[in-house]
């Protein structure tokens, strides 16, 4: 066994969570978990045995086992890991991850993580699954991991650009230069990745957010509008129409949120018309 498949789209149910020590008195240890996962952070030089498959043990390494999985363990002496037993959900998206991964650098945050887990447990288990499941993504997402939902780091350096500035100007020559690559690797990769162009997915993120701001606050369009990086509210309102179907005021009046004057759906003077729509200049990007 080389890879084993994580989902991830729900917390996971930490049953026990500790530092384990073995090669005290035997050099090897054979066991199953028949209803659970075995998360391993090593401190120790050995091997891991499943099936057909070793895998070598070294300080830093993590391992994933899925439930009922024979395992043995080849221990030097005395051998202390960080350790979570825990279940797992099969919904939402799948990943494939290595049994067994060098976290690298990582390897210091997942220990900081797990030990918070451990201590966590008995008085927060609350607490506890929070820790393991920032850890569990952490794993997840160390660059020899595989599967869906899994980006090209470059793809992934330019989303989270766009996230801290949708409030900001973006454009795709100022992306890319943020993230270290060109503006057609950039273009091309990110297409290849997501199906979308960086245009089109600033745009999605921005009415996202807006949806999500009209909906769930009193903000005022003109806020909400700033907020996504369409201070143009002629330009907003058309942009709402385009991509969530409704304008400011329907999408919140849906929500049946009130906006900032206490009405439902009013954040202009009530009976007073949508902002006329108008066109945007080409190649502006502060807005869809």
């Amino acid at each position: 066994m080389r890879t084993t498949t994580l989902w991830l789209d729900e917390p996971p149910t930490v049953v026990g969570a500790g530092i384990g020590v073995h090669g005290v008195s035997t050099a090897h240890d054979v066991f199953r978990l028949p209803d659970l996962w075995q998360l391993h952070l090593y401190h120790y030089e050995g091997a891991l045995s499943l099936g057909q498959s070793v895998h070598a043990i070294r300080p830093g390494h993590v391992s994933l086992v899925p439930p009922n999985t024979e395992v043995h363990f080849h221990y030097r002496g005395r051998s202390e890991h960080l350790y979570v037993h825990l279940r797992l959900r099969e919904s939402g998206s799948a990943r494939a991850v290595p049994v067994m991964q060098d976290a690298a650098a990582e390897s210091a945050r997942l220990a900081d993580l797990l030990r918070r887990a451990v201590t966590a447990l008995p008085a927060s288990p609350s607490r506890a699954t929070a820790e393991v499941w920032a850890a569990l993504w952490r794993i997840a997402e160390l660059p020899s991991g595989e599967g869906e939902g899994r980006r090209h780091p470059y793809v992934s350096a330019a989303q989270a650009h766009v996230e801290e500035h949708l409030a900001d100007p973006l454009s795709v020559p100022d992306i890319a230069r943020a993230v270290g690559i060109s503006h057609t690797h950039l273009t091309r990769l990110f297409r290849a990745e997501t199906g979308l162009t960086v245009v089109s997915y600033i745009r999605r993120r921005r009415l996202q957010r807006a949806r999500h701001l009209l909906a769930s606050s009193t903000l005022s369009v003109t806020a909400v509008a700033a907020a996504v990086g369409i201070a143009d509210l002629q330009a907003f309102n058309k942009a709402c129409r385009r991509e969530l179907g409704a304008s400011p005021r329907e999408v919140r009046a849906t929500a049946g949120r009130p906006g900032p004057g206490g009405e439902k759906g009013s954040s202009q003077a009530p009976g007073a018309p949508d902002a006329p729509e108008a066109p945007k200049a080409p190649g502006h990007l502060t807005g869809p």
